[in-house]
């Protein structure tokens, strides 16, 4: 199982950016998703997550700017973000627990961390 996220990149305050998270490999389910970020010196924080049944959980910072939906025909997480602040600039990490098949074609369930993309908030 692979995480890979995408789309990060440098933003003015105020703009609008979209991550993507695809999950890869031989999946029986995902279950509960989400994004966090982190800066230098500080704790991985959850921006929000969503459980497999669609409830959806808002860090109070982002809410109101920030929306997590999912394409479930694509295995995809995507986070809208807007209103955009310098505050907001960090690395921005997908996280995905997953049900798969073993190479046995057991199943087995795992937490998965996507490789971190990048977002500036700057003018």
């Amino acid at each position: 199982v692979q995480l890979q996220a995408s789309g990060g990149g440098l933003v003015q305050p105020g703009g609008s950016l979209t991550l993507s998270c695809a999950v890869s490999g031989r999946i029986w389910g995902i279950n509960a998703e989400g994004w966090y970020r982190q800066t230098p010196g500080k704790q991985r924080e959850l921006v929000v997550g969503i459980s497999s049944g669609g409830g959806t959980n808002y860090a109070d910072s982002v809410k109101g700017r920030f929306t997590i939906s999912r394409d479930n025909s694509k295995n995809t997480v995507y986070l809208q973000m807007s209103s955009l602040k310098p505050e907001d600039t960090a690395v921005y990490y997908c996280n995905a627990h997953v049900t798969y098949y073993t190479d046995y074609n057991h199943l087995k369930t795992q937490n998965y961390w996507g490789q971190g993309t990048l977002v500036t908030v700057s003018s």
